[in-house]
């Protein structure tokens, strides 16, 4: 067992004391019966009597109590045969309930949280299965339909190639990130640690993305002007990759004429905080929990329009985590989110690359 109960000796000391009581009692009859009535027998009988007693009933309880209880953790599998060895299992029954209890309490806890681990897998390999047949079937579609003869007309053939091109780009897209979260689960995943300007990167990404935000008349900016630069020791790719995928996230759900917000503070110690804030669609509360599973989707129609893998707030948790950083999310229903995540703040500049570290 994973440890030892203790020994009780109650349960012999009282068969013991109540047979030796009797047997003494049935003695006593018998020699004032037979009119040989022995003290000094009866003195010596009661010590020997008790000690054999106490020694045949302590033996067997255990014996029988350790048989069957080992014969119990097998039947359950609560636990390994060789965790029980030789060690003596406890008469005291009230012990003796209150580990086994412990122990199904916590198999019971176990089974549980196979039960929920099982169907997270299941819908995860639906969601797979969904994103993965989806450009696969499009893609098939448009062949067949060049093959059944559309490919004699130079306009259809180009323009139905085009198509099949995007969708495989989007199962590339789809595997490529599926890739890099399972690289990063296992910590097979290698990061270039490096000091640099967090808000130039964040301007770099407000620039690849101004014209995306444009098209939905939203509005990207910082909450002040940052004069000074504000450096962090980080893998500047993933970071800017963290970024693009929230700000690309707050552009998809955010309203027309609104409004992309990002604000960088001091923590406490060598710490800064990046807030990227909008006054989109908003989260409902019931889905803060899972918003960073692989595939979940908060919208499971309207999301898929916008398109996207359904793995990029995933990535971005993960590579957060790989920095050994924490990201969090505020969000109210129809008002607005809030994503930010911490870094690792250094005092000088400039650039200096420190090189490569293994997550």
């Amino acid at each position: 067992m994973a440890e030892n109960f203790k020994k009780s000796y109650k349960f012999a000391y009282l068969s013991s004391l109540y047979i030796t009581l009797l047997l003494t009692l049935v003695l006593s009859v018998f020699f004032y019966i037979q009119e040989v009535f022995s003290v000094g027998f009866l003195l010596i009988f009661l010590p020997v009597c008790y000690c054999i007693c106490f020694i045949i009933i302590q033996y067997r309880v255990e014996k029988f109590i350790y048989r069957r209880v080992r014969k119990i953790y097998d039947d359950i599998e609560m636990l390994e045969v060789d965790d029980i060895g030789d060690s003596p299992v406890t008469t005291d029954m009230k012990t003796l309930i209150k580990e086994v209890e412990k122990f199904a309490k916590n198999r019971r806890k176990e089974i549980e949280t196979l039960k929920i681990r099982e169907d997270y897998r299941k819908e995860f390999m639906g969601n797979v299965s969904h994103e993965l047949k989806t450009p696969l079937f499009t893609v098939q579609g448009y062949i067949l339909t060049l093959l059944d003869g559309a490919m004699k007309d130079p306009k259809i053939l180009e323009k139905y190639l085009g198509r099949a091109n995007k969708g495989v780009e989007r199962l590339i897209y789809i595997v490529k990130d599926l890739d890099m979260i399972t690289k990063l689960e296992a910590g097979d995943l290698n990061l270039n640690y490096t000091n640099f300007d967090i808000v130039e990167l964040i301007q770099s990404v407000f620039e690849l993305y101004e014209m995306k935000a444009a098209k939905k008349k939203i509005t990207l900016t910082f909450d002040m002007k940052y004069v000074e630069p504000i450096i962090v020791h980080a893998d500047k790719e993933r970071i800017q990759q963290v970024l693009s995928n929230l700000v690309v996230n707050s552009i998809k759900y955010g309203k027309e004429d609104g409004t992309t917000e990002v604000s960088i503070e001091d923590l406490i110690r060598n710490k800064v905080i990046v807030r990227i804030t909008d006054n989109g669609e908003g989260i409902a509360q019931s889905h803060i929990p899972r918003l960073f599973e692989r595939f979940y989707r908060v919208d499971k129609s309207g999301s898929r329009k916008e398109g996207g893998s359904g793995l990029g707030l995933a990535i971005v948790k993960h590579i957060i985590e790989a920095h050994h950083e924490r990201i969090y999310v505020e969000s109210d229903y129809r008002v607005g989110s809030e994503f930010s995540f911490t870094l690792e703040k250094v005092k000088k500049f400039p650039v200096v690359d420190v090189g490569t570290k293994t997550v």
